[in-house]
């Protein structure tokens, strides 16, 4: 498949669909190719603004599908008409064709407690699914956790260790791995283990996750605001130069 993108504030967004994402994913591991997901948000692209390292490594990653309705809207600024892709469906797919294809798993971030939940959770719905590796994100050293990686050889790797920490980790091991589809899940296995609740259905549609999401968390709305708006506010202003 001939992936196409379009830039957002300089950074690339894949356009294209969750089954597009997962067979170009899927296909990296049976080719035995180290693969870089991101599943990209308005707070990754302004951080992108600020720190040039970090854009480096989202200019260069293999995929950057677009998670989050300020991405959906910026796109639609441009007259793209891509619905977002959101970061928990796509690895709860990737984990599925895990389970189908014998791929090797590795699961990596929150809390010791939040993450054997989600492993048991995951393994109660994928019983088949080969879970190689497993721990918290409480780690100093990067290096340590990717030896043990290269030890256990996942082909697939959820990374839950928060932007741009996941991100950062994975451009590290990218270079040290082999055939492994790498992707930061942020806080997806706080909704695996059952911890933090999925917003409902209508929530999804009308865009407003991320509301529901404040209101069980409230302090997420210093992450949201003011990065949000300001997001919007550049991407207008840069329709036409991006």
């Amino acid at each position: 498949m001939e992936k196409r993108n379009v830039t957002v504030l300089k950074c690339p967004v894949d356009i294209l669909s969750l089954d597009e994402a997962l067979s170009c994913t899927v296909n990296a591991v049976k080719n035995n190719q180290n693969f870089h997901v991101i599943t990209i948000n308005p707070e990754m692209i302004m951080n992108a603004q600020k720190n040039s390292d970090f854009f480096e490594i989202i200019k260069n990653s293999d995929l950057n599908i677009p998670d989050g309705v300020g991405v959906e809207i910026a796109l639609k600024l441009k007259k793209v008409g891509q619905q977002r892709i959101r970061g928990i469906d796509f690895s709860r797919e990737l984990l599925k064709s895990a389970s189908e294809n014998g791929f090797r798993v590795a699961l990596v971030g929150a809390k010791e407690d939040v993450i054997q939940k989600a492993k048991e959770n995951i393994l109660a719905k994928y019983p088949d699914l080969n879970i190689v590796y497993s721990r918290n994100g409480y780690f100093s050293n990067d290096d340590e956790i990717i030896n043990e990686l290269k030890n256990t050889k996942p082909q697939i790797l959820l990374l839950g260790l928060g932007s741009p920490a996941q991100e950062e980790f994975i451009a590290k091991a990218k270079n040290q791995l082999s055939g492994c589809a790498m992707v930061g899940v942020g806080g997806s296995f706080d909704v695996f283990s059952g911890i933090v609740k999925e917003s409902p259905v209508i929530f999804r549609k009308l865009g407003l996750e991320w509301l529901y999401r404040t209101a069980l968390q409230p302090e997420r709305i210093k992450r949201i605001f003011p990065v949000l708006p300001i997001f919007l506010l550049k991407c207008i202003m840069n329709t036409d130069k991006d």
